[in-house]
């Protein structure tokens, strides 16, 4: 049976990595030990895992995620109102498929979408 799924994604530099999502996006660390090369973070229920790929070349990077949100207009202007880049084709709107989504990509070009059913 299946229960959670926590995505890992690549990161070329874990400080910058942590700094942007928690800072940003309201992130915690999760755990207590400081893996090397390995970043794990938390917010509500789901947790984002990273490695380190210090070659990865972010315009060749296609790392996406897609999270399910409540109250997405709540949590679009939080990250407004802490500076954080909504990508350029992903302003907050409904979409065909009935969901109201946006998207960001984070420091290492990893593509989140945040959806909400409406």
């Amino acid at each position: 049976m299946l229960k959670d799924i926590h995505p890992k994604l690549p990161m070329r530099n874990k400080r910058i990595t942590k700094e942007f999502y928690i800072n940003r996006l309201n992130f915690q660390e999760l755990g207590n030990v400081d893996y090397d090369g390995y970043l794990m973070l938390k917010k509500d229920s789901i947790e984002l895992h990273f490695f380190e790929f210090k070659a990865l070349d972010p315009k060749e990077n296609y790392g996406q995620v897609y999270i399910r949100v409540d109250d997405i207009e709540k949590f679009y202007q939080v990250l407004l109102d802490n500076r954080t880049s909504i990508h350029p084709n992903g302003n907050l709107e409904i979409k065909p498929w009935g969901q109201k989504e946006f998207s960001i990509l984070d420091p290492d070009n990893n593509l989140l979408t945040f959806g909400e059913s409406i």
